[in-house]
């Protein structure tokens, strides 16, 4: 049975069966304690904490949700068992039915019969665990379901109790396992072997509020939840295992034909030959699963949160494909084929193939030139390494490799191998270990930093704010709620710092990238300077104010009044920002869509995903483009309609957004933009006025970044543009139109002047160099060049002249030591030919002794090395202590 039929399937009996099929959300939430969506219940957390009614009919729900856990992938590949990338099939109740319920749907669903739609499991071979005192649920399935009391095992709290990990709703758990046979391990069910016995579904009972503590059963229950709600978890993959015979998940019909492919491009063979070799095959299937999904959600490599999660996977499969043999890019390949064995369950895949390829593949480009400057660094430690007499590159070294160019750890083995040389593994571990400790830390503290919305939690669930702003400047509603520091307060007088809920509101709150408006807040003699107006779950509006004049209440009425100059501003920027998103892709292609964007009274910033720098003809485009759509008036139309509907008219949807079923159209110009979005916007475009780009930048690797002005502040900019092309071509003597040329013609002057001084400096170097020649000494049984060249040059200079004079010094046994002083600073190097350095001599040891002296430090090879101070007096002592250590050679 293919995965797909798997996940047909299992919505299918639960939609029969009277729940709502919830899509699977986004891997990206606005959820502060999660980088990415990592469990099937995530979605649904706001309706199992109360922080919102669900509202599903019936009050049951069913959803595969696909998730990424990242903590330890590091583990992946070792074991046939660990994945970053998994869908969980789930059912939800809220309220509804609870342990019985849960346990026949799940039984029902796995043993039924193929023909009726189930999974046709023997139920002679599986096995249940229920929670230590769970009786009640040990009595159902071994009294309702019929399930031996020989195969049913109780467990304790760290094996069968769930919670969040923090205060909030938990319960005992009942898992369901399948037996795979006497192969896999010995008998005696999950608690003797949970390798043979492998767990296929977990059902929660939420019944019950934990208290703080750690870990996953050093915590107090607090008491029964006023609902008993279920929350469960079938492993999509796992029962793909299962249903088609195979070993692993890498061996199923999603992961294997990626493996095939990673054989035929690096000439190894899965399974045949090292476990270091499978352990390689295993990454790239997984991670290429992972990455391509994240993708698909809007997610570019970067340096930090998600986009260096992704960049350590993609990276991490380009390694072990280069690891197993191959010696070409491979990347399209893999995202290629991983899209074809995902797309049956995943149909967006194909709209977004292109710009899931463009990504990848530019990674791949990127990180082959990191590899570059990485093994320049490793060579660099390997030579200082073995200059020392050492074997063994430093831990702290391995991890300046892995952390900032990407090198993994088996990568530098590997490399350390070949060279004849160790890794101290114990060290370098113990730079990750703390690593890993900061991150757990910030993750905890981001964890309970969730917990602070609990004050609006009941405004959000009982009295949602109703936005009346898009046709109205002004309007008026009760206070029905303020909040200071965090806490709830009944009245706010002059000076304060208030937060205001009302139950409707004119005021934007910030949100697809729009500033919140600014405002003020009446109430009789009182008045309140709106500052910002921001959202809470999505449903609640917060004015944060200052009271100006007078106090308030709880229960005044309020009259609420939008900054109108402040609004008219803002919607030219949010409209420009849609034109210029529609010209981007009208330019470069389909490719170029949005990652990301910022818009306020008459600027705007636009963060999209293509690879590489825009030309000045691609800008000129952009805008012109833009200022066409502006010139040509079109009406802004907005329309509500149901999301399905929205798509299929191909209105543009933000990646990583969640959509409600009825969504808003902004449309502008017909095909030419069409977008969903719930800001504020202008009637016409010729409402916008003038929009003028400012420049493009790179934000992140194959991110780029347009920032512009519109309306007023667009004009205002190309006046002073004027001003200055008018200033420069009364400067220069020239007409303005001509400006260009003739700042051509000066620049090439200049290039020319600066070539000659260089040359004049290059004769006057190879003067200097003639004389030192000359200048050398006696220093035991070598010969001693040394001196001081002042401000003349500088660090390059020096480095050059060293190794102009070793050449020159022929056979002979000499060193040459050069100092210089450039900015406060003290640059010197030293170099030594083939008959010093057989003779015992290393550069590298002299440029510690010189840098005593001079207040500074260097390093390099035995040939050649240098360095850095601060005291350009030191070196006359520096060059007599250089002398005394050959004398003493």
């Amino acid at each position: 049975m293919q995965t797909h039929e798997i996940r047909e399937r299992f919505t299918k009996h639960f939609v029969d069966a009277g729940h709502t099929a919830v899509p699977s959300a986004s891997l990206i939430l606005d959820d502060p304690t999660l980088l990415f969506v990592n469990a099937g219940m995530v979605p649904f957390k706001p309706y199992f904490l109360g922080q919102q009614n669900p509202p599903f009919e019936n009050g049951t729900a069913t959803s595969i949700q696909k998730c990424v856990r990242t903590l330890d992938i590091e583990e992946v590949g070792i074991t046939t068992r660990h994945n970053t990338f998994f869908q969980m099939a789930g059912n939800f109740s809220f309220g509804q039915y609870f342990k019985e319920g849960a346990i026949t749907h799940a039984w029902t669903l796995l043993t039924g019969s193929v023909e009726d739609g189930g999974y046709g499991l023997d139920p002679e071979r599986l096995w249940v665990t229920v929670y230590l005192d769970d009786d009640e649920a040990a009595d159902i399935w071994h009294n309702k379901i019929g399930v031996p009391e020989d195969r049913i095992q109780r467990l304790g709290m760290a094996d069968n109790y769930w919670s969040m990990g923090i205060p909030g709703p938990c319960g005992p758990c009942s898992e369901i396992y399948y037996d795979r046979g006497p192969e896999y391990g010995k008998e005696g069910g999950p608690i003797a072997d949970d390798n043979r016995y492998l767990e296929v579904w977990n059902l929660v009972f939420m019944q019950n509020e934990r208290g703080e503590g750690t870990g996953k059963d050093n915590f107090e229950i607090l008491g029964p939840l006023p609902k008993k709600n279920i929350d469960t978890g079938m492993g999509v993959e796992r029962i793909a295992c299962i249903l088609q015979g195979v070993d692993n998940v890498y061996e199923t019909d999603l992961l294997r034909p990626v493996i095939d492919v990673a054989e035929k491009l690096t000439g190894s063979t899965y399974g045949k030959g090292s476990h270091e070799d499978d352990i390689r095959f295993r990454v790239i299937a997984d991670h290429s699963r992972t990455a391509m999904m994240i993708i698909l959600d809007g997610v570019t490599p970067g340096n930090e949160g998600r986009g260096y999660i992704l960049r350590r996977l993609l990276r991490r499969i380009i390694r072990s494909a280069r690891l197993l043999g191959a010696k070409g890019n491979t990347m399209e390949t893999f995202m290629n084929t991983i899209m074809d064995t995902m797309t049956p369950s995943y149909p967006e895949i194909k709209k977004a193939r292109e710009r899931i390829l463009s990504v990848a593949v530019n990674e791949e480009k990127a990180f082959l030139r990191t590899l570059e400057s990485g093994t320049e660094l490793f060579e660099q430690e390997v030579a200082a390494v073995k200059s020392h007499g050492s074997t063994e590159i430093s831990g702290e070294k391995a991890f300046t490799l892995h952390d900032t160019y990407g090198f993994p750890i088996d990568l530098t083995l590997e490399m350390a191998r070949e060279q004849g040389l160790t890794v101290d593994e114990e060290g370098f571990h113990a730079f990750m270990a703390e690593q890993k400790a900061r991150a757990k830390a910030d993750n905890q503290a981001k964890k309970h930093g969730a917990a602070d919305l609990t004050v609006y939690r009941e405004f959000v669930d009982n009295h949602p704010t109703e936005f009346v702003g898009y046709n109205n400047l002004e309007g008026e509603s009760p206070i029905i709620g303020l909040v200071s520091g965090g806490q709830k307060i009944n009245a706010a007088s002059e000076g304060d710092e208030v937060e205001v809920i009302v139950e409707s509101t004119p005021m934007y709150a910030e949100s697809g990238g729009q500033l919140g408006d600014r405002g003020t807040i009446t109430v009789g003699d009182a008045t309140l300077a709106v500052n910002d107006v921001q959202k809470i779950g999505k449903k609640l509006w917060v004015h944060k104010a200052t009271v100006t004049n007078g106090g308030i209440e709880l229960g005044d009425t309020a009259c609420l009044h939008v900054d109108e100059a402040w609004r008219h501003a803002a919607r030219q920027a949010h409209s420009a920002t849609h034109l210029i998103h529609a010209a981007l892709r009208q330019t470069l292609g389909p490719t170029a869509v949005q990652a990301g964007s910022m818009n306020k009274p008459g600027y705007l910033r636009f963060d999209f995903n293509y690879a590489q720098a825009l030309t000045p003809a691609q800008l000129e485009e952009i805008e012109l483009v833009t200022n066409e759509a502006v010139d040509t008036d079109w009406d802004v139309n907005t329309t509500e309609m149901p999301l399905d509907e929205a798509k299929a008219m191909g209105a543009m949807a933000l990646f990583g957004e969640n959509y409600g079923n009825i969504v808003r159209v902004v449309e502008i110009g017909g095909p030419f933009s069409m977008e969903l979005c719930g800001g504020t916007h202008v009637a016409h475009c010729a409402q916008i006025g003038p929009v003028a780009i400012l420049g493009e930048s790179s934000v992140g690797s194959g991110v780029r970044r347009i920032e512009a002005y519109s309306g007023l502040n667009s004009f205002s900019y190309l006046s002073k543009e004027r001003a200055l092309a008018e200033g420069l071509a009364t400067s220069l003597k020239t007409p303005s139109e001509n400006l260009p040329e003739r700042i051509a013609q000066l620049t090439e002057k200049l290039k020319a002047a600066e070539k000659e001084i260089e040359n004049l400096h290059a004769k006057a170097l190879a003067q200097r160099v003639g004389e030192l020649t000359d200048s050398a000494r006696q220093a035991g049984s070598f010969e001693l060049i040394a001196e001081n060249l002042g401000s003349s040059v500088g660090g390059k200079d020096l480095r050059a002249m060293a190794q102009d004079l070793i050449g020159r010094l022929g056979s002979r046994a000499a060193v040459v030591v050069l100092g210089g002083s450039q900015g406060g600073k003290a640059p010197f190097a030293v170099a030594a030919t083939d008959a010093a350095i057989a003779q015992g001599i290393k550069a590298g040891d002299l440029v510690s002794v010189v840098g005593k002296y001079v207040g500074g430090k260097g390093g390099g090879k035995p040939a050649l090395a240098q360095g850095s101070g601060t005291t350009p007096d030191g070196f006359h002592d520096a060059f007599e202590a250089v002398a005394r250590e050959l004398s003493e050679k």
